[in-house]
C-alpha cells in the first residue's frame, strides 16, 4: 500500500535536523510493514491509500488551520518523540475534538505504528458495490474479489438487484422532473431510481458500485444512465452492465486522478489512422460541454445521456481480470459524433500509439475515459502493484 504524508514544520526548527529525524522514522515504519511511505505536497495527500499529516515539531499548531481547509477528515496525526512535535499534536488534537471532528495522534514504538498503520488500512478499505452480478454478455469481466482487496484495497459487497427494486418500489414521494426537458414520467421514474441507488449506497456505504441495468428495463421499466451520470458527478464511482473490472478502473483512475471517468464502448477502429470512436447512453455530468436527454439506445426506454465532451486531452485505461494487468495510453477528442446507430454519447479520438490491442489482446468492451495525460501517474501506480 501506498501511504502519502504531508510535512508540516514550523519554521523556527532547523530543517535538515527535522528532515533527518524523518527519514529514520519512515526508514523504521518501512521495514516494519510492507508499506510505502511518501512526503508529498497537500494536492497529492490524498491519491494513496492513507493520508497521513507528519506533525516535524513545535509550532506547527497555525500551520495545521492554515491548511485545514484542504485537509479531510478524519485527520491522523503522525509524530514523532522530539523537537515537540508530540506536544504540537496534542494542541492540534485537542482543537480537533473541540470542533467535533475525527483525528488520531499516531505516536508510540515503531511496532506499535506499523500495527495501527495496518488497522487504519484495513478499515480505510473503500467498500465498492456489485448490484445484481455482470450481464450475461460480459463473459470475461469477472474478477477475484481477494484480488481486490489486496492489490487495491477495496471491499467488493454483493447487493441484489431484488433489493434495489423493492426499494424503488417503496418510494411514494412525489418528485420534481421539471429541469429535464424531456419525458416527464420517464425523467421522474429515472430519479425515482437514482433515490433508491443513493438509499442503496447509504445503506452499504459504497463509494461506488456497478449495476447489472439491463434487467430493470423488464422489472422497473426504466434506466440506471442518469442515475450514474449523476453518481459519478458527484464523485461517486458508478459503472453499468454489473462491469467489475470497469468498476476497478474508474475507481483506480478517479483514485489516481481526482477525475470523473466515462465507461464506453470502442464502436469503431481505424488501425491505419489510429482512430476509434466510443460510446455509451451515459457519463458523468461534471465531464460534458453541454447534454440532453433521450431514450436508451438499444431498447429506445427509458432515459439515457447524450452529452457532449471537450475536444482536448485524454486518457484510455483498463484493468484487466487480474487486476494486475492493464492498457493505458493517450489520445484526443476529434469531434462528437450524433450518429443513430450508436449509444448516445459518441465521440471520436485520435490514440497517440499502435491501436492494435483493441483487435488483438483486448481486456473486454468497456474502457474508461478520462480528461488529461495521467499515463506516467497510472503506470507509477501500476507498477507498485507488481
Amino acid at each position: 500500500m501506498n501511504i502519502k504524508l504531508f510535512p508540516i514544520v514550523s519554521s523556527l526548527h532547523e530543517k535538515g535536523r527535522i528532515n533527518e529525524g524523518t527519514k529514520e522514522l519512515l526508514d523504521e515504519l518501512i521495514k516494519k510493514s510492507s508499506h510505502s511511505f511518501e512526503v508529498c505536497d497537500i494536492e497529492d495527500l490524498y491519491k494513496g491509500d492513507l493520508a497521513l499529516i507528519l506533525i516535524q515539531s513545535g509550532g506547527s499548531e497555525q500551520l495545521f488551520l492554515e491548511n485545514l481547509d484542504k485537509l479531510k477528515g478524519p485527520y491522523y496525526l503522525l509524530t514523532y518523540g522530539h523537537n515537540n512535535s508530540l506536544a504540537a499534536s496534542l494542541e492540534i488534537l485537542s482543537y480537533i475534538k473541540d470542533h467535533n471532528m475525527e483525528g488520531e495522534v499516531l505516536h508510540g514504538s515503531n511496532d506499535y505504528l506499523a500495527n495501527r498503520i495496518n488497522e487504519l488500512l484495513d478499515s480505510n478499505k473503500a467498500r465498492l458495490g456489485v448490484v445484481g452480478k455482470p450481464s450475461d454478455w460480459l463473459i470475461a469481466s469477472t474478477i477475484n474479489y481477494s484480488d481486490a482487496s489486496r492489490l487495491h484495497n477495496v471491499e467488493m459487497v454483493d447487493v441484489s438487484i431484488k433489493e434495489v427494486e423493492e426499494v424503488y418500489n417503496s418510494l411514494n414521494e412525489d418528485i420534481d422532473a421539471s429541469n429535464y426537458e424531456f419525458d416527464q414520467n420517464e425523467v421522474k421514474a429515472a430519479l425515482r431510481l437514482h433515490k433508491a441507488l443513493d438509499l442503496i449506497k447509504d445503506k452499504y456505504n459504497l463509494a461506488g458500485f456497478t449495476i447489472r441495468c439491463f434487467d430493470l428495463l423488464t422489472s422497473l421499466k426504466t434506466t440506471s444512465c442518469l442515475s450514474l451520470a449523476l453518481m459519478n458527478e458527484k464523485g461517486i464511482i458508478g459503472t453499468c452492465e454489473g462491469d467489475v473490472p470497469s468498476l476497478l478502473s474508474m475507481y483506480v483512475l478517479n483514485k489516481i486522478t481526482g477525475c470523473a471517468g466515462f465507461q464506453a464502448n470502442p464502436s469503431r477502429i481505424d488501425v491505419n489512422n489510429k482512430k476509434m470512436v466510443l460510446a455509451h447512453c451515459t457519463l458523468p455530468l461534471n465531464m460534458v460541454t453541454s447534454y440532453s436527454l433521450d431514450t436508451h439506445f438499444e431498447s429506445g426506454m427509458g432515459v439515457a445521456v447524450k452529452g457532449e465532451l471537450k475536444e482536448e486531452t485524454i486518457t484510455i485505461f483498463k484493468l484487466s481480470r487480474n487486476l494486475k494487468d492493464y492498457y493505458v495510453t493517450t489520445g484526443k477528442i476529434i469531434r462528437n459524433l450524433y450518429e443513430d446507430n450508436l449509444c448516445r454519447t459518441q465521440i471520436e479520438i485520435s490514440v497517440d500509439e499502435n491501436i492494435e490491442y483493441f483487435l488483438t489482446r483486448p481486456y473486454g468492451n468497456h474502457h474508461v475515459v478520462v480528461y488529461g495525460d495521467h499515463k506516467k501517474e497510472i503506470q507509477e501506480y501500476m507498477d507498485k502493484l507488481k
